[in-house]
């Protein structure tokens, strides 16, 4: 193999590389000296970074510093903060498809501005200067924006809302939360909770308000009452609903609301909404 790969130029090498994926990629560098030097140069990295290259580099809250295309790829998995500093973008470090964190300044929360309803603070888990957190509101309506033009075309993402629960919070659940995710053709709603209810609590919210809830849900559309999933990163995540990016640009609206109610709820910080690849 060394005798065939030594009548092919590093150029040569690097472009069959390029091909690939940037696992694969990893994996050869450590096949034969040859394939390092080929599968470590700019030509094959810079295959796996986003044509939009520039425009991203431009929106970037600091100047990035790297000394390769590699190392650029790497950083970006890593995500940067973009448009001063309320989003991040990253790069999945398999595929080189672009996701987005939303930061919750970056969203349409109601009555955000209001401090008697909301409060803007800091926390130190956050990939974000600032988190809002919930005090009281009896509406709750989050919205969320992005163009089909940031993201990976022929992809299909999902949304998540990113939160948390603080142990004081209240009335979040009394009934589902309505998702959903809007194009400028079509709309898929669902339902979704925002406490993740361990087993015992389960069975006495079943117990004591079973009539009331059946009741309040009728009042929402149909849905299979998600629950949050916990993330790596200690953040709670709520799917909001998922999209497919073709060719054609397009804006998506992400949402959440609880408008229906009418109860007090209070305890929820919001971080912001990822935008990722599903597959």
């Amino acid at each position: 193999m060394a005798t065939s790969l030594n009548m092919l130029s590093e150029d040569c090498i690097s472009t069959i590389v390029s091909l690939t994926s940037p696992p694969d990629a990893c994996r050869l560098m450590l096949a034969s000296s040859t394939l390092r030097s080929a599968a470590e140069s700019d030509l094959v990295w810079a295959g796996f970074l986003p044509s939009d290259l520039p425009d991203l580099l431009s929106r970037a809250h600091t100047q990035l510093s790297f000394s390769s295309k590699k190392e650029l790829f790497s950083q970006l998995c890593d995500s940067i903060l973009i448009d001063g500093g309320v989003s991040r973008f990253l790069l999945n470090k398999v595929s080189g498809k672009k996701s987005y964190v939303l930061s919750s300044r970056a969203l349409s929360i109601s009555l955000s501005n209001e401090p008697n309803h909301w409060t803007w603070t800091t926390h130190p888990t956050s990939r974000f200067p600032e988190v809002i957190e919930l005090k009281t509101i009896s509406h709750l309506e989050i919205e969320g924006r992005i163009s089909t033009q940031d993201l990976s075309p022929n992809t299909t993402y999902g949304a998540y809302l990113l939160i948390k629960v603080s142990d004081r919070a209240f009335g979040l659940d009394s009934i589902p939360s309505e998702t959903s995710i809007s194009k400028e053709e079509s709309s898929v709603t669902n339902t979704a909770y925002l406490c993740p209810l361990d087993d015992q609590k389960q069975q006495l919210g079943s117990f004591f308000y079973v009539n009331r809830r059946q009741m309040m849900d009728k009042r929402v559309v149909q849905g299979e009452g998600r629950r949050p999933s916990k993330r790596g990163d200690g953040w709670l995540e709520v799917e909001l609903g998922e999209f497919f990016v073709g060719e054609k640009s397009e804006m998506i609206n992400m949402n959440l609301m609880e408008v229906k109610g009418h109860q007090l709820k209070g305890g929820l910080i919001i971080e912001g909404i990822e935008i990722r690849p599903k597959c």
